[in-house]
């Protein structure tokens, strides 16, 4: 017992020092509960075109099909709340993701992550285990929940009392046990700011969200041509969509980030509608060589650009 309390303080403090806001950690068990919400959620098609969420469903439940022998799992937060809100500039500008304003969060946690690893072996010896930062079969929210590092809101996403929700979430699974936190309540209450806020409810219920009707889905995930039957308005989001956040009272007590990574470049502070409208191949790969925004491609945030112009025809704007 004294060698697990001792290497769980050494995983807490590791966590601080490499600058993760918040550290929590889980048993690496079955997820039971989720198992049936997984499998609903995808019956009723609420993940689109998304075919990758139908792969290695067993994986996503099971964390020692991912890691031998698995014990832990840590969960990590890591805010990237701006100084400076870009699309609160002008009425009519085009909007993106908070979370893609610098550069690509996979690269820059992911090193963290690896450095974190090694730092565990040094200090406590034969460790095995494996990083993620939403780029493989992990629920991610799940196991932040279970680590009491906040709960999932209405809109779905993991709030943190402290931090609100802009955050990105990273994993550890290792074969090493540990003290595992408890959860924390669920403190949305009456509050139904992001179901009412979003334009396509794609929030259909509390705690329900049909990511087939989300504009991050529409903008990012989505390769074909937009439907004709979308319904609401994109309210100029070109990249990402941060509605539901941006309304959730637990926001008022995000703080900016720190991390240089993440500080929007000089030229996208400045970019106009007629700077994104005017892009080339060329210098989108210049200006988003190492951005999130690359993962749109230039074919598909042209697409964007001009449904949402199309939008404001339609709407006399």
């Amino acid at each position: 017992m004294l060698n697990i309390e001792k290497n769980t303080k050494i995983i807490k403090e590791t966590a601080k020092n490499l600058g993760f806001d918040y550290c929590g950690i889980s048993k690496a068990d079955f997820l039971e509960e989720e198992a049936n919400n997984l499998e609903n959620w995808l019956k009723n098609q609420y993940q689109g075109e998304m075919k990758y969420m139908e792969n290695h469903f067993d994986k996503r439940l099971n964390p020692t099909l991912l890691v031998d022998n698995a014990k832990s799992v840590v969960s990590l937060l890591f805010n990237y709340f701006p100084q400076k809100d870009l699309n609160d500039q002008k009425d009519n500008q085009y909007k993106i993701s908070k979370y893609a304003y610098g550069e690509d969060y996979h690269e820059v946690i992911k090193k963290k992550l690896k450095d974190f690893l090694l730092i565990i072996q040094q200090n406590i010896g034969e460790v095995n285990g494996r990083a993620f930062v939403d780029s493989a079969p992990v629920m991610d929210k799940v196991w932040a929940k279970k680590s009491g590092l906040g709960w999932q809101g209405k809109h779905t996403n993991l709030i943190n009392r402290k931090i609100g929700s802009f955050f990105f979430i990273a994993e550890l699974i290792i074969d090493l046990p540990l003290i595992a936190d408890g959860k924390v309540g669920d403190f949305c209450g009456t509050c139904t700011k992001c179901i009412d806020a979003c334009p396509t409810d794609a929030i259909f219920a509390p705690y329900q969200l049909d990511a087939s009707k989300c504009i991050s889905y529409f903008t990012i995930e989505l390769k074909k041509e937009m439907p004709e039957n979308i319904k609401g308005s994109f309210e100029n989001w070109i990249f990402g969509c941060d509605i539901c956040q941006d309304v959730c009272p637990w926001n008022r007590f995000s703080s900016p980030h720190q991390t240089p990574e993440f500080f929007p470049s000089p030229t996208l502070l400045n970019m106009s509608n007629q700077d994104w409208q005017e892009i080339t191949e060329e210098v989108f790969k210049t200006i988003f060589k190492n951005s999130p925004i690359k993962r749109a491609k230039l074919e598909g945030l042209k697409r964007n650009i001009a449904y949402v112009e199309k939008e404001k025809q339609t709407n006399g704007k």
